[in-house]
């Protein structure tokens, strides 16, 4: 008599934040979210970042959706949106105080840069760690005093308190199948970032906490994103272990850049997509392209 595993139900997810509208670089990432769940009888999800209240709008949320009804790109059930999730965020801040885990940070952007003697890790200049070491008393006074601050994890506890991390890596090759690797989380690889924060003086939730929550809370098995967000991975894992969160498999496929070599973004005003249907672009032959690996003149993936 013989058993078997049911095969996992791959459910991908395409999260754009509403700051702008989508170029090349969206509609391929988006593409290859899709396709792997269409491909395995799975499901494909569309959340929208918006818990930046600087920069999202919401004339760019009906772009993101006019680009991907435009490429012929459909998701299943209701669209997600982080700003209606800030309980869930809040409540995960709250279990890593009584962690002990998180500690105000009062430091401006000035503050930091002028902290010459700090090292720079995946993300840029590690902060330096500056508001750690103040006293419970400070800390109760200056956010009495109603002073801004954001939230910052120990790193250094938190790899204590994770213990032995693992995740699941997936080799990217956008024609064949993704081959699955075990990876495990040296404890030195969260510790590069430094103290990162997780709740913005400006913002409910950083981006690695509210993504790491969102995909737990979708279901979300295999996240296919850019290789800019390798590093993040990182954090994102050991968040996953503190809080006893499943981690699905990670993706990262190369960026797209210009024939400079700059990466496709949209504050340095890569063409968008609604340029490109502006100028009678057919979105089944770019699709089609963009499937088989080619690209718009001038554009092309980083490795290449």
């Amino acid at each position: 008599m013989t058993s078997s595993v049911a095969p996992q139900h791959v459910v991908t997810r395409f999260a754009p934040s509403p700051t702008g509208r989508l170029h090349v670089g969206h509609a391929w990432s988006a593409l290859l979210a899709h396709d792997m769940a269409r491909a395995a009888g799975g499901t494909f999800r569309l959340r929208i970042e918006d818990i930046d209240g600087t920069r999202s709008r919401a004339e760019h949320v009906a772009g993101i959706i006019e680009d991907l009804t435009w490429l012929g790109i459909g998701w299943d059930g209701e669209v997600v949106f982080q700003s209606r999730r800030l309980e869930s965020y809040d409540a995960a801040l709250e279990r890593l105080r009584d962690m002990g885990l998180l500690y105000p940070c009062f430091c401006t952007r000035a503050d930091i840069a002028a902290s010459m003697s700090a090292p720079h890790g995946p993300e840029g200049p590690v902060y330096p760690a500056t508001c750690r070491g103040l006293s419970a008393e400070e800390r109760t006074r200056r956010i009495g005093a109603g002073e801004a601050h954001a939230w910052r994890i120990d790193m250094q506890e938190a790899v204590v308190q994770a213990g032995t991390v693992t995740w699941q890596a997936m080799s990217f090759s956008p024609l064949s199948c993704p081959q699955m690797e075990a990876q495990v989380l040296h404890k030195a690889a969260p510790l590069a970032h430094g103290d990162v924060v997780l709740a913005r003086k400006d913002a409910p939730a950083s981006y690695h906490l509210s993504c790491t929550l969102d995909d737990a809370a979708m279901g979300i098995s295999h996240v296919l994103r850019g290789d800019d967000l390798l590093g993040a991975t990182d954090v994102h894992r050991l968040l996953q272990a503190l809080l006893a969160l499943p981690s699905p498999a990670y993706i990262h496929h190369p960026l797209l850049v210009d024939a400079d070599g700059r990466r496709l973004a949209k504050r340095s005003g890569s063409i968008a997509l609604a340029d490109l249907r502006a100028q009678g672009m057919d979105a089944a032959a770019l699709v089609a392209d963009l499937r088989g690996g080619r690209f718009p003149v001038g554009i092309g993936p980083a490795s290449a």
